[in-house]
């Protein structure tokens, strides 16, 4: 594939990422609590996998770093 090639490709998967997203959004906007509530519960009740380490606690404290390093310009 030649540059001018990987050029568009990258060029035609950006348009189509921000595509997808909009209709992602659009289809979200559009959920019924009903559904919102399916889809909470499908996420919330997916199996874990056997092989990962033991939890010391729930994870909250590391996610609210995440978050907050997310949210704070630093």
């Amino acid at each position: 594939m030649s540059d001018a090639d990987l050029k568009r490709w990258a060029e035609t998967w950006d348009r189509a990422g921000r595509e997808l997203a909009l209709l992602r959004r659009r289809e979200l906007e559009r959920m019924t609590d009903e559904q919102v509530k399916a889809a909470a519960l499908d996420l919330l009740s997916m199996p874990m996998s056997e092989d990962l380490p033991a939890r010391s606690g729930s994870g909250l404290v590391e996610q609210q770093r995440w978050f907050s390093r997310l949210l704070v310009p630093r």
